[in-house]
């Protein structure tokens, strides 16, 4: 806790695992510390006249852009291994309760995993592949946005006597979930939404330029 007692509230990132029918919220997993950098990519989604599109279209968009987001975050028990008494988890097991969290996101769960091997060995001609919980990325509140890990991938860096993870990096590759993906009526949709419209809000309280900033007078 800060000494300074009128010094900001940092918040956490993370991410929120909702049930994708009931929208149940069924775990929140906060990143230890800030990532130093959040890198994301927008793949405009225009008709091309190259590809055969008539020229004429050729400012249309075909629906979002296809955003993606890349980051590192890091895992560290070294500061609850300093008091034993009040961290009994990270000294029996280091931090691998925080990389299960992240890594049960990309898993089916055990249960999903035998009702299907019980399903196939009955004899069931086509099973329906397992579906997963719905994963939110937060960034603020002007980020709360639906995603589909795509990459993950964990450098663990040091470890206690029994060979525990006790400090690990662990790189996140997202890719956001538009309405285009999930449709309208879902709750992803109805997210993807709020997060389109927040920028929508954000961008208009950008300043406004002038032909005079840009060295011209106008378009003629």
């Amino acid at each position: 806790m800060s000494t300074f007692p009128n010094s900001p509230r940092l918040l956490k990132g993370g991410i929120v695992l909702l049930d994708p029918e009931t929208a149940a919220v069924q775990r929140i997993i906060s990143l230890q510390y800030f990532p130093d950098t959040v890198t994301r990519s927008l793949q405009v989604q225009s008709i091309s006249a190259d590809g055969g599109g008539d020229r004429s279209e050729i400012l249309r968009l075909k629906g979002p852009p296809v955003e993606t987001i890349k980051l590192d975050a890091e895992i560290d028990a070294t500061d609850q291994l300093e008091f034993p008494d009040q961290n009994a988890n990270a000294v029996e097991v280091g931090i691998h309760p925080q990389l299960a969290a992240l890594e049960a996101i990309v898993y089916p769960s055990s249960e999903q995993l035998q009702s299907n091997n019980a399903l196939a060995k009955s004899g069931t001609l086509e099973i329906i592949p397992m579906q997963s919980t719905l994963t939110l990325f937060i960034w603020s509140k002007n980020r709360i946005i639906p995603v589909r890990l795509t990459d993950f991938s964990i450098t663990e860096e040091a470890f206690d006597p029994n060979l525990n993870p006790i400090r690990a990096k662990v790189s996140l590759g997202m890719r956001v979930l538009s309405v285009n993906d999930v449709g309208f009526d879902a709750k992803a949709g109805s997210l993807y939404m709020t997060y389109q419209q927040q920028k929508e809000r954000l961008a208009a309280l950008s300043p406004a330029g002038s032909f005079a900033n840009l060295g011209i007078k106008g378009i003629s």
